[in-house]
């Protein structure tokens, strides 16, 4: 049981997956993935209460799963035990060491959602993170989006949300833009990547996308450009930031250590609640951008998903 379970200022909804990543002599090793598991994890290394909200599966592979989120600090009272097989993604890294995923989804544990096991969050959260295939594969998308919707018209509650698109799960592009958008309208925080955007905008200028959020009702929504950095858009403008050179060894786990750092250096500044977000200056904008940044940078140079800690991160900004 995690310390962290009695103050869950942050929780994310969403997936726990086991990755199998393929090495040199094409053979794969399970490692615990999921980009919902991933952002928690990222947050609760940063020193935040962390609580998951993930049906986490009672087999072997569930209680791996299990086991690594408790031993990062992650609380998981309001984790349903499911007796569903856990989801599995094949994971091949070219020559840069960028991650291509195959998954396997059917009949797994993390999209049979009921209404009872989303009724409740942990106690003390003041930010919600979600995103992910638990937002795009029914049948639990439309619960999870129901908790959200019910969460931003009650409000007081910071909505973080990243589509995190996979390119062999979208099916009909117009049903996967509409329902990513109706996540954007519910979320005050959106955070994706260039291929995200091109999946579901193809031809559009990223920008033009991170402006129809915010119209859509976002306040803050950003883009990650691999090493060309990242560009928000806020209440402030358009902010840019530019991209940190480091010795790639992959990309896994990437854009959630950037999920992950982006909500930290909200929360470290004061600024994680809807009315603070709302009114994002520019300068707080960049500074938030290059936050998250150093954390996803620094996860590029190890294998694997495996977000710093506070020590690492200060060892690296200092540097």
């Amino acid at each position: 049981m995690s310390t962290a379970a009695s103050a869950a200022a942050f929780t994310v909804v969403g997936e726990a997956v086991v990755d199998l990543v393929e090495d040199g002599d094409g053979r794969f090793t399970a490692h615990p993935g999921g980009s919902p598991l991933n952002v928690a994890v990222a947050l609760a290394r940063l020193g935040h209460p962390t609580a998951l909200l993930a049906r986490l599966s009672t087999g072997g592979f569930g209680r791996r799963l299990r086991e690594h989120a408790a031993a990062n600090g992650v609380a998981l009272d309001r984790a349903p035990a499911a007796p569903e097989p856990a989801t599995l993604a094949a994971v091949t890294l070219d020559g840069h060491g960028a991650a291509t995923y195959d998954f396997y989804t059917a009949g797994t544990a993390d999209w049979q959602w009921t209404d009872a096991e989303l009724a409740a969050l942990p106690a003390g959260t003041r930010v919600v993170h979600t995103g992910s295939l638990a937002t795009a594969v029914a049948p639990g998308a439309v619960r999870i989006l129901a908790l959200v919707e019910r969460l931003r018209r009650a409000g007081g509650t910071l909505l973080s949300y990243d589509p995190n698109v996979r390119a062999g799960l979208v099916g009909d592009l117009d049903a996967a833009r509409a329902g990513a958008e109706r996540f954007v309208a519910a979320a005050h925080v959106v955070k994706a990547s260039e291929d995200d955007v091109r999946l579901l905008y193809p031809g559009s200028d990223p920008v033009d996308v991170l402006q129809r959020w915010r119209g859509l009702g976002a306040s803050l929504a950003v883009l990650t450009r691999g090493a060309a950095g990242a560009v928000a858009v806020a209440a402030g403008g358009v902010v840019r930031e530019p991209g940190r050179s480091v010795a790639v060894v992959d990309t896994i786990g990437a854009g959630d250590a950037f999920t992950g750092g982006m909500l930290s250096a909200l929360a470290d500044a004061g600024l994680a609640t809807p009315a603070t977000v709302a009114g994002l200056s520019a300068g707080q904008a960049a500074d938030v951008l290059a936050g998250a940044g150093r954390v996803a940078a620094i996860t590029c140079t190890r294998a694997g998903a495996d977000p710093p800690d506070r020590a690492a991160l200060r060892a690296f900004s200092s540097g």
